[in-house]
């Protein structure tokens, strides 16, 4: 899987023209438990040169059961131990004809999340996936910040402030992550760095689509509401929106971040209602944990991008239409591909991290100072560096 140094030859200005860039791959496995998403990029970890393949390879239901049971275990844990090695398998499997890159980003499989106890924990061995893919591999990407008192997420905000410098935008644009939980970056392409002050502000929104997910498995009606079309057919209960949205979460300031099931007793706070109307409860708090968010930004962005499974979500996205106050699409409108977004990101940090650049700052995660994460793993090498 070895690649070649190149040139960079689009995007950046003259500030960078003539920076090496190499071609680096991330991988991401969520909380959704989809599957392994692996994406290529090229960059000099400031700027995108351009983009690679991408590809998806979905996790069986065996080990998807055996990720669900792992949901909240840390270290030493069995179970924990369990989705380690399926986690490891399943992106040795997805990568191993992947075309040469030089450096691969791994992000791990999240099972637990708790930044006001500073601990955060996600299965994996980057230096398995280096041994057996033959590339240096960048992993363990929250535990710097974290060990300086940030919050260990979100990580994608730089990536998302070198996407909108690629796209051209002119100004302070919102990329809005519909995956399990929702998280926005507010980002300005203007500011010369993402790591300086003004450039990103990043936290997590509140619950996404794990509510909805969880209710539809609870119930025996699939893994996820395709296209919203259960919520559609629903009636929304006010007073259990108007409970969610009430609670203190949404009024602590950013940045700040969430575990998975941080909100998990929604499903149980529907449990009275129908499948559709429970359904159409749990999308309507998501949308408006985002509108409760959007009086956080500094400002409103002149639209937001939306990426992750709840884009594909046509009630979803029609809610946050509504509730958000500005153009809220795709990212696929801009030409990003939304189902590779965060592989890209963890591609992206991958190469920061190989040039000792700040991955996360004080706007995106809370840390002290800017920081970089990452532990650095090379085929055959003992440890980590």
């Amino acid at each position: 899987m070895a690649g070649k140094e190149k040139r960079l030859r689009q995007g950046g200005g003259d500030r960078h023209d003539g920076a090496v860039v190499v071609s680096a791959a991330g991988a991401m496995s969520g909380t959704s438990f989809d599957g392994v998403d692996v994406a290529v990029i090229e960059t000099d970890g400031v700027e995108i040169a351009g983009f690679g393949e991408v590809r998806s390879a979905p996790y069986p239901e065996a080990d998807r059961a055996v990720l669900r049971a792992a949901m909240g275990a840390w270290p030493g844990e069995a179970r924990a131990d369990a989705a380690a090695r399926v986690v490891e398998a399943a992106h040795v499997a997805a990568m191993v004809d992947l075309p040469a890159v030089d450096v691969l980003g791994f992000h791990g499989q999240t099972l637990a999340h708790d930044p006001a106890g500073g601990r955060t924990h996600q299965v994996g061995d980057g230096a398995v996936l280096a041994t057996a893919l033959g590339v240096e591999v960048i992993w363990d990407f929250r535990s710097n910040d974290m060990g300086l008192g940030g919050q260990g997420a979100p990580l994608a905000p730089f990536y998302h402030w070198a996407c909108a410098r690629f796209i051209g935008a002119l100004g302070p644009v919102a990329f809005l992550n519909m995956g399990g939980v929702g998280n926005i970056s507010w980002v300005d392409p203007t500011v010369a760095g993402p790591e300086l002050p003004g450039a990103c502000l990043a936290f997590d929104t509140g619950p996404a689509n794990a509510p909805i997910d969880d209710l539809m498995v609870a119930r025996g009606l699939g893994m996820f509401d395709l296209d919203g079309a259960l919520a559609a057919g629903g009636a929304v209960n006010v007073g259990v929106v108007e409970e969610v949205l009430g609670r203190p979460w949404f009024d602590i300031a950013p940045p700040k971040s969430l575990d998975r099931d941080a909100f998990a007793d929604l499903v149980q706070r529907v449990a009275d209602l129908s499948d559709a109307d429970a359904a159409a409860t749990l999308t309507a708090c998501s949308a408006g944990s985002v509108a409760r968010g959007m009086s956080h930004l500094p400002g409103v962005p002149e639209r937001i991008l939306v990426t992750g499974g709840g884009r594909k979500n046509a009630t979803l996205m029609a809610l946050l239409t509504e509730a958000c106050g500005c153009p809220t699409i795709a990212v696929e409108a801009v030409g990003l591909d939304g189902d590779a977004l965060e592989a890209q990101a963890f591609a992206y940090l991958a190469v920061r991290v190989q040039r000792g650049l700040p991955t996360s700052a004080p706007g995106t995660t809370g840390v002290a100072a800017p920081v970089g994460g990452g532990r650095r793993s090379r085929p055959g090498m003992q440890g980590v560096l």
